[in-house]
């Protein structure tokens, strides 16, 4: 998964990145927001556990959601999305998301260096900030999951991905 989904997801993030200075922000926000909203409709339902990504549609599911997030500048919710097609325990996509967080990243932040190194400055701090949290997160939400059962987990990421969906969509409309 992480080889296929995780590779493609890289590639799509980087062309998404390129292409982010393109695009136009608040069309895609609404997209980006109703496929959010969708998926996370469609775990609550069940509807999303009929589903099963295997084979080339993976390394599709990889390319798309990268796409997406990097022309959005928000991986992490269609990734988390994405992830959902897979049949893996919470263990196995918490690190897979990580994993290829971190890949994307890598892939993708040159391009942000190279094409927007002024709004970056201003932003150093956050950054700094919010790669501490991240780490700090990622430490201690490893404890908290291991407390969760396997369905609520399910449900509290189809919660927050119908969050974050709402917010983009509003977003991307005002």
């Amino acid at each position: 998964m992480l080889l296929s989904f995780g590779v493609m997801s890289a590639a799509g993030g980087l062309t998404g990145a390129l292409l982010h200075a393109y695009a136009d922000n608040r069309a895609l926000s609404i997209v980006f927001g109703l496929i959010l909203t969708f998926v996370g409709v469609s775990e609550l339902t069940g509807l999303a556990r009929r589903m099963h990504f295997h084979g080339p549609v993976a390394w599709i599911a990889g390319a798309v959601s990268g796409l997406f997030g990097g022309l959005v500048g928000n991986q992490g919710g269609i990734r988390s999305a994405a992830l959902l097609g897979f049949d893996v325990d919470k263990q196995a996509f918490v690190a897979t998301a990580t994993a290829i967080g971190l890949v994307v990243d890598a892939a993708r932040m040159p391009v942000y260096f190279a094409t927007q190194p002024r709004a970056l400055a201003h932003v150093w701090v956050l950054i700094l900030v919010a790669t501490v949290g991240t780490l700090i997160g990622t430490l201690v939400g490893a404890r908290a999951l291991r407390a969760i059962p396997e369905r609520v987990f399910r449900g509290i990421v189809a919660i927050i991905l119908l969050a974050l969906g709402a917010y983009m969509t509003l977003k991307g409309g005002a």
